[in-house]
């Protein structure tokens, strides 16, 4: 029986790892979560899984838990110190980092220096710390185990591969909403537009991050730190029926790809059971007859900025990508919020990242400095 932890239990990720848990009750057992302020939600997933520890955002959200819970049992922390207390719950084997955003860095470094595996699915702890959150699990000798489908299928596709072999990985995405969406349109795009995702069923920031193909960008960065990669080994191709999850080149001119059904049930498990494989019986098998015709193209940088923008901080290294990510995450937020429109995401980006004079990450200080240099810089322009 492996105890898990899970750090952002109410996000789809979170709902997805729970739901593999509870098909596989004989392997897995939730010992503590965190979530943020969907405490109707939480507390089903307390009386289903009986955590002994759970953490929500604040004091108000604790209290309507505990409301909630009548007299279940549990302790319930607040904050990112009680995130940080499940991170560290002394019987959980792996951590499942799947908060939204910069907000899981801390607790995942927690977990990483108390020696638990982490399946990650918040890509944007390595966007932000890559050579800090890296280093640290070397030290603690930690497995990092990508959730995230196409680091899973790479990772699927590396494992048990010398690397000197790998000539190059290829990461595959939708496309989003928008692909094929002229120029011309993309000044009326709206929040509900956005928010209509063709394949995938995801969060809200994560759907945006979509459409804009930052979410693309940051999975870039993602694999330069998992698979120790150079930016010209990581390309990116767009393939609108998500079969194809990624693909790695060999240096004999070989492809490996992985493929399946859009469903993130599927990474989820292969992390939560590696090196084992779970049965997923419940889930439909991939026909490639139906799928009919599986098409390619390559990424319009044009219509879709962020991607260049991101390659663009993995480039300038040390602090940049933390710039990036901050700067998207409270524009990404703004958009929701209709405080902007969709391309003054990208422009405010540029614009951030070109008065970021940027330095070392070798540090925790580092980045947080800069990610917080730039939120602020990034409120400045949406106040403007």
């Amino acid at each position: 029986m492996k105890t898990i932890a899970v750090l952002g239990s109410t996000g789809s990720v979170g709902v997805t790892t729970l739901d593999v848990v509870g098909r596989f009750s004989d392997r897995f057992r939730v010992g503590a979560m965190a979530a943020g302020r969907n405490v109707e939600l939480m507390a089903q997933q307390v009386r289903r899984f009986g955590p002994e520890l759970v953490s929500v955002a604040d004091a108000d959200a604790a209290r309507r838990l505990k409301e909630l819970l009548g007299g279940h049992k549990v302790e319930i922390l607040t904050g990112l110190e009680g995130a940080a207390a499940v991170a560290t719950y002394p019987q959980a084997r792996l951590v499942v980092s799947a908060m939204v955003g910069a907000l899981g860095l801390r607790p995942t470094l927690r977990a990483i220096e108390a020696g638990k595996d982490i399946a990650f699915a918040n890509k944007e702890v390595l966007v932000v710390a890559g050579e800090v959150v890296t280093r640290a699990a070397q030290q603690n000798q930690v497995r990092l185990l990508p959730v995230d489908s196409e680091h899973n299928a790479l990772f699927q596709c590396i494992e048990g591969r010398k690397r000197s072999a790998v000539k190059r990985v290829i990461l595959t995405a939708s496309g989003g909403p928008f692909r094929t969406l002229a120029a011309e349109g993309f000044e009326k795009i709206t929040v509900a537009d956005a928010l209509k995702h063709p394949t995938w069923r995801m969060g809200a920031k994560i759907t945006i991050d979509s459409a804009t193909l930052m979410n693309k960008g940051l999975e870039v960065i993602e694999a330069r730190w998992l698979f120790g990669l150079d930016a010209s080994q990581i390309s990116v191709i767009i393939h609108p029926q998500s079969i194809i999850h990624s693909m790695v080149e060999m240096i004999d001119g070989s492809v490996l790809a992985e493929m399946a059904i859009p469903d993130m049930a599927i990474p989820v498990a292969y992390a939560l059971a590696f090196p084992e494989r779970l049965a997923m019986d419940h889930l439909r098998p991939l026909s490639l007859a139906q799928c009919g015709t599986l098409s390619f193209e390559e990424p319009d940088l044009g219509r879709f900025p962020c991607l260049r923008l991101a390659y663009e901080a993995l480039a300038a290294g040390g602090t940049m990508p933390a710039c990036l990510n901050a700067a998207n995450e409270e524009l990404v937020a703004g958009f929701l919020a209709k405080k902007i429109r969709f391309m003054e995401i990208p422009r405010h980006i540029e614009t951030v990242m070109g008065r970021h004079h940027g330095g070392p990450a070798r540090s925790l200080e580092d980045v947080l400095e800069t990610d917080s240099w730039a939120r602020a810089a990034t409120h400045e322009l949406m106040a403007a």
